[in-house]
C-alpha cells in the first residue's frame, strides 16, 4: 500500500494533480484548497497518500498536504455512515477552513458553527457531530484556533453573518468586517441591531 509519495509536480487541475515519481505518473485527487497551496509545476513536492478502490475506476489515489488531513479523511470514511472516499474529501475540504476549529466544534457539538462557518447542512452537521463524538481527540491536529467571534456568541455571530449575506454582501466581505469587530471591545450584551449597525459601518468604510 502506498502511503507517501515524493516527486515532481507535472500537472495541476482544480481537484487533482499528477506527480512524476521516478518516471511513473501518479494522479491524486485532492481538495481544491490544497491544490491551490502547492508550488509551481516541475517543483518537487511530497504528499501523504490514501488508496481507495472504485468499482468504476479501479484503484484511486487521494493526496494530502500533511498527516492531519490524511487522518481526518480516513476518520470520515471509517466513522461516518455512508461516507465513501469522494464524500470524505468533500467533508475535508470544508473542515480545512481550520482543522483545529473543526475539531473543537465537533467536541462541543456546536452545530451552529458547523453550519454557519464551515458550511455543512444542518443534517450533515448533526451526522458528523454524532459519528465523530469522542473519536477526534486522538488525532494529532496541530495549530491554534483561528475562527474568532470577537466577543460575540457564535449564535449572534452567525445570525449577523447570514443577515448581511442575505442583503447582498459577499461572504468574504462579511467575515472580514466581523473580524474587524475585535477592536470594538464587545461584551456580548449588544443586540442584533447593534451588531448589524457596527458591522455595516465596517463594511461601508472607505
Amino acid at each position: 500500500m502506498i502511503a507517501f509519495l515524493r516527486g515532481n509536480l507535472i500537472s495541476k487541475k482544480d481537484e487533482s494533480v499528477i506527480l512524476d515519481v521516478a518516471g511513473v505518473g501518479y494522479e491524486l485527487n485532492m481538495c481544491a484548497i490544497s491544490v491551490q497551496s502547492l508550488p509551481a509545476l516541475n517543483e518537487e513536492i511530497s504528499l501523504y497518500v490514501v488508496e481507495s478502490l472504485s468499482m468504476y475506476s479501479g484503484t484511486v489515489f487521494y493526496g494530502f498536504i500533511n498527516e492531519d488531513e490524511k487522518e481526518l479523511f480516513e476518520l470520515f470514511k471509517s466513522a461516518v455512515p455512508k461516507t465513501g472516499a469522494k464524500k470524505a474529501l468533500d467533508y475535508l475540504a470544508k473542515a480545512k477552513k481550520s482543522l483545529p476549529d473543526f475539531q473543537n466544534a465537533i467536541a462541543k457539538k456546536d452545530l451552529k458553527v458547523l453550519t454557519g462557518i464551515f458550511g455543512f447542512t444542518a443534517k450533515t452537521a448533526e451526522k458528523l457531530a454524532n459519528a465523530l463524538k469522542n473519536k477526534m481527540e486522538h488525532l494529532s491536529i496541530s495549530g491554534a484556533l483561528k475562527i474568532k467571534t470577537n466577543g460575540i456568541s457564535s449564535d449572534k455571530y452567525i445570525q449577523v453573518q447570514n443577515a448581511l449575506v442575505s442583503l447582498g454582501f459577499k461572504n468574504i466581505q462579511v467575515k472580514n468586517a466581523l473580524t474587524s469587530l475585535e477592536n470594538e471591545k464587545l461584551t456580548d450584551k449588544e443586540t442584533m441591531e447593534d451588531l448589524l449597525k457596527i458591522t455595516l459601518k465596517h463594511l461601508t468604510k472607505g
